[in-house]
């Protein structure tokens, strides 16, 4: 677990403490969710981005492959 992670999680336990007192006020409570659906759905539309471009270098290299195997045999027959 990274530092970062350490003190993400350290600080909503705080908040989850702060919460069973009604200390956390609602407003903020959404507006942190929504932070982090926002963030979210950036990291998808970005994941979803790279994966379409690595599928499509998996789609012209499997395609040069083929192309170099039907080229190998057709030599090695003659």
């Amino acid at each position: 677990m990274s530092l970062v992670e350490k003190i993400t999680d350290w600080l909503l336990e705080k908040e989850e403490e702060a919460a069973k007192s009604c200390a956390v006020p609602m407003q903020e409570i959404e507006y942190q969710i929504a932070k982090v659906e926002a963030e979210k759905e950036k990291l998808q539309k970005k994941y979803d981005a790279s994966m379409k471009e690595l599928n499509h270098v998996l789609e012209r290299l499997e395609k040069i492959k083929n192309i170099e195997t039907l080229r190998c045999q057709t030599k090695e027959k003659k």
